[in-house]
């Protein structure tokens, strides 16, 4: 998508700090940290959010996860993360590009809201 900021970071095209990168995702930090590790893992194709995903791009997408995984501990990550993703506005999606927030590196609130 031509104005979509991830695309824009995925391509290169806008600097941004990448902790990983491979043929399917970019795990870059959040700019807004909620946490004491606050990763985004951006799938690289481009679709706004879950209810748009096809097929391919789940299958993707649980690759990315299961990726996310086995370098957990290189993100900082080994005492446990939390990850989310929000669709729409309600639930105060601001860039419809699915990405994912992983959150981790002390300990989090049992409170989600």
């Amino acid at each position: 998508m031509k104005d979509c900021i991830f695309c824009k970071i995925i391509k290169g095209e806008i600097p941004s700090k990448k902790f990983y990168e491979d043929e399917n995702m970019v795990i870059i930090a959040d700019i807004s940290p909620q946490a004491e590790k606050h990763y985004l893992l951006l799938p690289k194709r481009h679709y706004a959010d879950i209810t748009e995903m096809t097929e391919e791009d789940a299958a993707i997408l649980a690759k990315c996860l299961k990726k996310l995984g086995e370098i957990a501990d290189s993100l900082g990550l080994h005492e446990g993360f939390r990850i989310v993703s929000n669709k729409g506005a309600n639930a105060c999606q601001s860039v419809y590009h699915l990405h994912i927030h992983i959150l981790g590196g002390n300990k989090l609130s049992e409170r989600m809201g």
